[in-house]
């Protein structure tokens, strides 16, 4: 039994984007803090028990009660002179050889503040502050002895800060630069993967039947809203498709019948002129009629691709036009094997020789194809053609241009023509024709050609 959708979103309710990046970098932060502290406990060494401050202390104040204590000048010595060899530099001076500062030591390292302040809780150290012996570095210590003698300290043991914070500093950075690339990583798979998906299924909507499934609710909150969205627009495109489509099956089976039935009663008309007249308006208004159902029905997704002999087709299409009367001809390869949907094609270019004929006396029709691999098919009238600055509009749906190229219809030929090469990922081109007329390019993307060993042109 599958689990309910609902009810699994309301028992684990989705995190919202913020707060699953928030919550992943608090977790890398935490994370890395555990590491670095474990790193620092596996391979930082610790520091040496003797070179501590605590340790120096400690043996300042052993000096001071030994000396204190000892009678015999020989041990003193050998005390100093071990307290020398462990790192601390120590002489017992007269009280009379300390000479007084004229004004206070400044840059005191921490190490030795914290020494001198351990010491002057001590209740048996005395520190004499003030005074100076010798050379007087900052570190320098001086601890009364009794009323003759002090035990003058140069240094204590003090850690290096800097080396003791760098180390750990680098191995805390290094870290963080590690999850945070793992960080990143997870956001591109968990975040704009979706997005990534909802892309390729926008732009594939409408085009193929995988195209038709609604987007899986994946991700975060936000993407899911978006994903919702999305399938709610689709779904609102599909009900506005079918009553499009609805709709032009109404309009061509009862817009069609009255037209027949007018045509029909115009044959009772005696009058030879008003009958030519009215017939001649009912076929404009047949032929505008078709021309709208043919470029709002959108049936080229029906037709599947398949191997097209375009220079046949092309032929075809030529002998066609020729049969009716019009100077049409072919020029081109005898055969060129391309894929795509033979019956758009052939509407696609049907629109363009009838719009070359309806404004030329000498219609050509060539294919080639391009150095680039494209396939071309170029339609070339001697008409008076269309000025340069008007080309961009004539493609556009229910646009009719001056009087020159103006006819019955809605001016939608070309319009379909460039709906069905736009479907082939190709495109449609208007261009002057030498030394008068309009030549429209046809271009078919090169991998749409089916390799073959094309012949040389024919005229």
């Amino acid at each position: 039994m599958k689990p309910d959708h609902k009810t699994c979103s309301n028992t684990f309710p989705r995190l919202g984007l913020t707060t699953q990046i928030v919550t992943l970098a608090s977790l890398s932060v935490l994370f890395g803090m555990v590491v670095m502290i474990a790193a620092a406990l596996l391979f930082l060494d610790p520091p040496d028990e003797q070179e501590s401050p605590a340790y120096g202390v400690a043996r300042v104040a052993e000096a001071v009660h030994f000396v204190r204590a000892a009678n015999d000048p020989v041990a003193v010595e050998s005390s100093l002179s071990s307290l020398r060899s462990s790192g601390i530099p120590v002489e017992l001076v007269p009280l009379t050889s300390l000479t007084l500062l004229a004004k206070p030591v400044r840059h005191v390292p921490l190490t030795t503040k914290l020494a001198r302040r351990q010491l002057g809780v001590l209740r048996d150290i005395t520190l004499l502050h003030g005074v100076s012996y010798g050379a007087a570095p900052p570190t320098q210590i001086i601890v009364q002895v009794d009323g003759e003698r002090a035990l003058v300290f140069d240094d204590v043991p003090r850690l290096d800060f800097w080396p003791m914070v760098v180390k750990p500093t680098m191995v805390f950075l290094f870290l963080i630069l590690i999850l945070g690339v793992l960080l990143s990583i997870y956001a591109a798979r968990a975040i704009i993967r979706p997005l990534s998906e909802m892309a390729r299924a926008a732009t594939a909507f409408g085009r193929s039947p995988g195209a038709q499934e609604p987007l899986g609710r994946r991700g975060p909150k936000e993407i899911v809203q978006v994903a919702d969205a999305l399938n709610e627009m689709q779904a609102r495109i599909r009900a506005l498709l079918d009553d499009r489509t609805r709709m032009l099956a109404a309009i061509s089976h009862d817009l069609r019948t009255p037209l027949t039935r007018l045509r029909l009663r115009s044959d009772r008309i005696g009058q030879v002129e008003m009958r030519a007249a009215m017939q001649r308006d009912i076929d404009q208004v047949s032929r505008m009629l078709d021309e709208t159902l043919d470029y709002l029905r959108d049936d080229t997704k029906a037709e599947q691709p398949a191997r097209i002999e375009l220079a046949s087709l092309l032929e075809t299409i030529c002998c066609d036009f020729a049969d009716v009367g019009h100077a049409v001809s072919f020029e081109g390869p005898p055969r060129l094997v391309c894929e795509g949907r033979p019956r758009a094609l052939s509407r696609a270019v049907t629109n363009v020789v009838e719009n070359a004929v309806k404004h030329g006396t000498q219609v050509v029709v060539s294919l080639d194809m391009t150095i680039e691999g494209v396939i071309a098919i170029e339609v070339a009238d001697d008409g008076p053609g269309i000025p340069q600055a008007l080309q961009a509009r004539a493609l556009e749906p229910f646009v009719k241009l001056d009087q020159a190229r103006s006819a019955g219809g809605f001016g939608l030929g070309l319009s379909i023509a460039q709906e069905i090469m736009k479907k082939h990922e190709g495109g449609i081109a208007l261009m002057p024709n030498t030394p008068r007329g309009l030549r429209v390019r046809l271009s078919l993307p090169s991998q749409s050609a089916v390799p073959a060993v094309m012949p040389a042109k024919v005229a």
